[in-house]
């Protein structure tokens, strides 16, 4: 592994490539922090994918991916004056030790628990009116929800024992089940989201995280389905003109792989 000095050299590299590229490049010169910001969306969620897939490598590439864009951001906001590369290394920097007084100040901790809380009072001591007002908008459902809970347990509003949270999950379920009998649409869907929310919230407390946990099915779904897909074409009959029966064989055979 390369040194401390080392990796400032490479990251100074980058800067220089950067520089070229904005002042030199046809694609680079026209980039906004606009254009490139659902670029950089789509990087998070690639470096997201190999994380999950443990792949180191892609990590790395995917890790440089999201760099570059960091790195681009700080270069167009240069050019206004607005900030630079320094200017976001400070800011984090400053956060840093703002938010850990554990470290760089006098106060105790015993764990992580206490952590987290001393972040989302300090947060609310910088000025925030609310826990809950670093909660991305944009952030897809599930992923908001965690960190809904995760932020407000934070300043202890939270269930105490993890069997709380499974009554919960019946007692949405229940309701779910009752809406569904009445046929009303939308009620059943507050319902179905009330459920998605407890259960999201119970993966919290077994110490799960509810989005990888669904990816992880996601990815074991399409494996089995694509071998199913497989054995219908070895034995040149669509799925189509399979029935259930035949399709759950290589389904099972599927899972033994």
């Amino acid at each position: 592994m390369s040194d401390k000095a080392e990796q400032l050299k490479a990251f100074e590299r980058l800067l220089i490539i950067m520089d070229e590229l904005r002042e030199q490049c046809p694609w680079d010169k026209k980039q906004t922090m606009e254009s490139l910001r659902h670029l950089t969306i789509e990087e998070v969620y690639e470096l997201g994918d190999a994380i999950l897939d443990k792949d180191l490598d892609e990590v790395k590439k995917e890790l440089g991916d999201v760099l570059l864009h960091i790195v681009f951001y700080s270069r167009i906001g240069s050019e206004t004056g607005a900030f630079d590369m320094a200017d976001v290394c400070h800011s984090i920097c400053d956060k840093l030790v703002e938010r850990h007084p554990h470290i760089y100040g006098d106060v105790e901790v015993d764990n992580e628990d206490d952590v987290k809380r001393n972040w989302e009072q300090l947060k609310l001591k910088e000025g925030k009116k609310s826990v809950l007002e670093g909660v991305p908008k944009s952030l897809p459902a599930m992923v908001k929800a965690n960190r809904i809970q995760d932020k407000v347990s934070g300043v202890g509003f939270d269930w105490e024992e993890p069997e709380q949270v499974f009554e919960k999950v019946e007692e949405e379920l229940a309701e779910l089940k009752s809406e569904i009998t009445k046929g009303d649409k939308d009620a059943i869907e507050s319902e179905f989201g009330d459920v998605l929310f407890s259960m999201i919230n119970y993966a919290r407390f077994l110490k799960v995280n509810p989005e990888n946990a669904l990816e992880r099915t996601n990815k074991k779904f399409i494996k089995r389905f694509q071998y199913l897909e497989s054995k219908s074409k070895a034995l040149k009959k669509p799925l189509k003109d399979m029935t259930l029966s035949e399709m759950d064989v290589f389904w099972e055979e599927a899972k033994s792989l």
